[in-house]
């Protein structure tokens, strides 16, 4: 077991993430888990669900606070940092907030994991910070830019550091899903951007495990890419209306469909990879390695296509496979 007798800390372990991640560590009998986030009551809710633990720490702190993440890194083997301000309505109408947290967040705890000699760090990204449009995905880029730049100046025994990628992970809290579901139960209306917009898909489970083996696999300054079905937004509000009204009693009929046209800073499609990162990307069954040095390579993996990977490029799932992955997923 990779995690067995280590210390870890989890960076914004009360997210939706961040939670299962540490549900997943905690098969492994970890020597401590440390979760740090800034939300008292959601460290109680957290603490109540999992019961009393003797490898459980919970800290109060902010990544914006190099002193609090110092302190909470102390003995630290590994690091999730997972940690941002993630909605991009709430970053474009308040852009220096996004920066301290997703950009000066992130070089604190670079700076921190340093200091404390730990031993790996991996970093959540997104696919907004590809191409960005936006100051969320524009934050994620550089975020990633940090990350990456710390194995120019690595010595052989210092942190390793990498990224992970994500597309929209299904049911997250703020995420679409429980949006939409949310509408059709109190207001019989679902607010759709456009009905052509499609957008890459990942369950919770994909999500954690993608994190975990990043951080495992990790060798310095990678940046790890799942591949991922893409979904188109106008058939999730379909079925998510079908579903829902089934199981509340409503009529579907009743039910509007609003279409209200991008928000700031959104796009009809989202990108995981560039075709330049392309030209350097290794392939393998279930993920992409954009490495930290040219002429690093990984086992059972190939040269990846050059070619832009864009939501708007691979073909969507089918209502069906759609409504399929949404029941898997526990959505529906």
């Amino acid at each position: 077991m990779y995690f067995k007798n280590r210390n870890i800390l989890v960076i914004g372990g009360t997210g939706t993430i961040g939670k299962c991640i540490v549900k997943h560590l905690l098969k492994e009998n970890p020597k401590v888990i440390k979760i740090f986030s800034r939300d008292e009551y959601k460290q109680q809710q957290l603490k109540d669900e999992l019961g009393d633990r003797k490898n459980l720490r919970f800290i109060i702190g902010d990544v914006r606070d190099y002193d609090c993440l110092f302190k909470a890194m102390r003995e630290v083997d590994f690091v999730f940092h997972l940690a941002a301000m993630k909605q991009v309505d709430t970053c474009e109408y308040n852009p220096y907030e996004a920066v301290k947290t997703n950009v000066q967040g992130t070089h604190n705890v670079i700076e921190a994991a340093i200091d404390q000699n730990v031993r790996k760090v991996v970093f959540t990204s997104s696919d907004k910070a590809i191409s960005p449009t936006n100051t969320y995905g524009s934050t994620k880029l550089l975020g990633e830019r940090l990350i990456s730049a710390t194995e120019y100046n690595r010595t052989e025994d210092q942190t390793v550091f990498a990224s992970v990628r994500f597309g929209n992970v299904m049911g997250s809290r703020g995420s679409v899903i429980p949006l939409f579901k949310e509408q059709i139960k109190k207001n019989k209306r679902v607010t759709v951007t456009d009905k052509n917009m499609t957008r890459f898909m990942m369950t919770l489970t994909q999500a954690t495990q993608l994190t975990i083996n990043a951080l495992k696999d990790a060798k310095g300054g990678e940046i790890f890419v799942l591949k991922m079905p893409v979904i188109n937004i106008g058939d999730l509000a379909d079925i998510l209306i079908e579903e829902t009204c089934k199981k509340y009693h409503i009529k579907s009929k009743e039910v509007v469909k609003e279409v209200i046209g991008l928000r700031p800073g959104e796009k009809m499609y989202e990108e995981l990879m560039t075709v330049d990162e392309a030209r350097l990307a290794w392939e393998l069954p279930d993920m992409y390695v954009l490495p930290g040095t040219e002429t690093r390579s990984y086992r059972n993996a190939k040269k990846a296509s050059t070619r832009t990977y864009s939501s708007m490029d691979e073909s969507p799932l089918n209502r069906n496979e759609l409504r399929l992955l949404l029941k898997k997923a526990g959505l529906i």
